[in-house]
């Protein structure tokens, strides 16, 4: 045979699933995007078509959904793990499941008061609106024996208007670009960190609990820093996350600089400082863009350098 099947998964993407939670008249959501991609004995189907094999990725779609309703969603890596465990210990050819998903955020509706024509404020606990700060990523791999497990966030976009400056770097004839010594430092974060929790045997992290202290500590140290470069800001970013999480061992960013220039006013006659509160034109391309991993000393780096589809 002149060629031989190399790395190979299938399974059914974007199972878009959400599950209402009835605590008495409060209503909870979890909005979840799941992707489920199996591996494992898969040679014959690709190479004689035998399907002996194969469980169907309808039957993945509907597992999810079962899932769904069978265990609930505690949150988005615990649902993963269920869904993992499940296709591998479940179905003998399949030795490797990985399931990625991604969390849509809802709170509740504030309603004005108690003396609404039809219903009072105080009895209104199933009306949201979907927040619009971030979306909620993670992906759970398990070979029957060892988890790994990558959460995250993107599109989170985040402003310094000040505390920020940009100078002293190399300079050739093709350098057109001012040093800065008071600038707009603006960011959409797209941010991934790995557990060190892999087996079974170990105290499994309180996934909720840790993505909101993850984002606090995040937010904190791009709030805190004076910024010489976007670059020292991501490290602060990273090492504060490490520092203060003892569950996670490694994290990668993806910030792409969202430029912000001074606009020349001064052929109106107008002077645009920053002193006196400038007037910014925001560039939406070409941007920089500035990746790292920030990992805990002595732990290696495994969450992929390119993490488009992660």
């Amino acid at each position: 045979m002149p060629t031989i099947l190399g790395q190979n998964q299938y399974g059914k993407a974007e199972n878009r699933v959400v599950k209402i939670t009835r605590d008495g008249a409060t209503h909870h959501i979890k909005d979840l995007n799941v992707s489920v991609a199996l591996s494992g004995d898969m040679e014959e189907v690709h190479y004689s078509g035998s399907n002996a094999n194969v469980l169907p990725t309808d039957t993945t779609k509907n597992t999810v959904f079962a899932f769904a309703k069978e265990h609930g969603i505690e949150s988005a890596e615990q649902f993963g793990i269920h869904l993992a465990r499940h296709f591998v210990t479940s179905q003998e050819p399949i030795q490797r499941a990985r399931i990625r998903i991604e969390e849509y955020a809802w709170e509740r509706i504030a309603t004005s008061d108690a003396n609404s024509k039809f219903i009072g404020a105080d009895d209104v606990k199933h009306s949201f609106v979907r927040k619009g700060q971030e979306t909620r990523v993670s992906q759970i791999t398990y070979d029957g024996e060892k988890w790994e497990v990558i959460s995250g966030l993107k599109d989170l976009t985040v402003m310094n208007s000040t505390n920020s400056e940009f100078w002293g770097y190399v300079k050739d004839k093709y350098t057109t670009l001012q040093e800065a010594y008071d600038r707009i430092l603006a960011t959409s974060v797209s941010g991934r960190w790995r557990f060190n929790w892999t087996d079974d045997e170990q105290k499994m992290p309180h996934w909720e609990k840790s993505y909101e202290q993850v984002k606090k500590h995040m937010l904190h140290a791009f709030a805190e820093t004076y910024s010489l470069s976007l670059q020292q800001t991501m490290y602060q970013m990273g090492s504060r996350i490490i520092n203060n999480r003892s569950e996670i061992d490694e994290v990668r960013f993806s910030l792409p600089n969202k430029h912000h220039f001074l606009v020349d006013l001064e052929p109106f006659g107008l002077k645009n400082d920053t002193a006196d509160g400038a007037v910014y034109f925001a560039a939406d391309r070409p941007y920089g863009l500035i990746e790292a991993t920030i990992l805990r000393d002595g732990c290696e780096a495994r969450i992929p350098v390119d993490m488009t589809n992660l």
